[in-house]
């Protein structure tokens, strides 16, 4: 699963609570096809065993830094390893490295580690995090060129709420982060993605809506992928039936009118507009004050077309940002396609048809590519992650020469 297959990750893990996490963390990646070696401080196998990372793994564990046949092994994983991970990263640890010490395996391989990006992941008590030590010793790793992540507020292993922050983040949101460090150079790299998910809620009294099927998963892959190449993404989002991705900023909204304004104001800056929501076309001409109550005849509901954010948004875009639409048809697929791609001024349309294993919902895409250019993809049934990724191939080479 790119970017992990055939990369190294040398997975550090030292001695705190919420070291358990990091044993899903290491089976997450070795799923996505990483190597994933693990270096346990001596601390940390009071949390958890050796056997437990080298199951998940298929690996085996280090956890000395001079033994018998391994007088190396400081000099040899980190030379080897595509990215360096510790996480969690105690207050000692952070400590240590930010001293430059080299007295156990994990610290020592931060010292011969060679051009692989360092990932620190802190976790400790929020009021420990908040210690001005401890913000000088994680300033320091940030200027040696270690990349910090900076830990959540939540429930701590005191049993408290924390004020502050301190807990470390959850797996799938440290993969991302190493997903992005991972991710060759990419033309999308410092680009200003806006992409919209989702659908939209329009009422028709207080407690009832008019709506669609759709989860958001298309454009939520869309948004994450984008942001992992590097670009600065923004996600514009209805109610979603997935979470939203790390990384993206997101904005919700809930209404047609309200996508529409979130992403004319986004367009001020925006290098291209991925248009994968569903939002509703229509919404009640009124909307009734109170419930509407169940009579002898069923009411009479007059609708109205709501804004066509692609056309009421063409004023916004700024001189060469790439428009991307999509096109979710039951019938007459590509002519319909065609028709929004020259009638909304597109770059390109996703033309994508509602099915059993694709569309609203599902966990799988069958879409058809039209450039403007005459240029037409038809792709086979993907999971929604390799389907982002063909998306943003295309939007990225018509970065070139705009």
């Amino acid at each position: 699963m790119r970017p992990f297959d055939g990369r190294r990750v040398l997975l550090g893990v030292t001695g705190g609570i919420a070291a358990y996490k990091s044993a899903t963390l290491a089976r997450e990646l070795t799923l996505a096809g990483a190597e994933v070696d693990v270096v346990l401080t001596r601390s940390a196998r009071e949390f958890v065993g050796a056997v437990t990372f080298e199951a998940l793994t298929g690996r085996p564990v280090h956890d000395q830094l001079v033994a018998a046949g391994h007088a190396l092994d400081h000099i040899r994983l980190p030379r080897t390893a595509d990215i360096i991970v510790v996480a969690p990263a105690t207050a000692d640890f952070i400590a240590r490295a930010a001293a430059g010490r080299a007295d156990d395996l994990l610290a020592a391989s931060l010292l011969a580690a060679g051009k692989a990006p360092v990932l620190i992941v802190p976790s400790m008590n929020d009021r420990m995090w908040a210690h001005t030590q401890v913000q000088q010793n994680t300033a320091r790793l940030r200027a040696i060129g270690y990349h910090v992540l900076d830990p959540e507020t939540g429930p701590l292993a005191s049993r408290e709420e924390g004020s502050g922050p301190g807990r470390m983040p959850e797996p799938a949101a440290i993969r991302a982060h190493i997903a992005r460090l991972l991710e060759p150079t990419s033309v999308l790299g410092g680009k200003h993605m806006v992409v919209s998910a989702g659908p939209t809620r329009e009422a028709l009294d207080p407690v009832r809506f008019l709506s669609n099927q759709s989860t958001g998963k298309m454009g939520v892959a869309l948004a994450a992928a984008a942001w992992r190449r590097g670009a600065t993404v923004t996600l514009v989002a209805g109610p979603l039936g997935v979470d939203a991705p790390t990384g993206p900023r997101l904005v919700a909204v809930e209404t047609t009118q309200e996508m529409a304004d979130a992403v004319r104001d986004a367009l001020e800056t925006a290098d291209a507009l991925i248009m994968a929501a569903a939002p509703a076309d229509f919404r009640p001409q009124a909307v009734a004050k109170q419930k509407m109550k169940k009579r002898a005849a069923a009411p009479a509901i007059a609708l109205e077309f709501t804004t066509d954010i692609l056309r009421a948004t063409r004023d916004a875009r700024r001189p060469g940002c790439v428009i991307v639409g999509f096109a979710l048809e039951t019938e007459d697929l590509e002519a319909s396609a065609q028709a929004k791609l020259e009638a909304k001024s597109l770059d390109l349309v996703v033309a994508n048809r509602v099915g059993a294993d694709s569309g609203f919902g599902a966990d799988t895409n069958r879409v058809t590519l039209l450039g403007r250019d005459g240029r037409r993809d038809e792709l086979p049934l993907l999971g929604k992650d390799e389907v982002a990724d063909a998306i943003l191939d295309r939007v990225a080479g018509l970065f070139h020469g705009r």
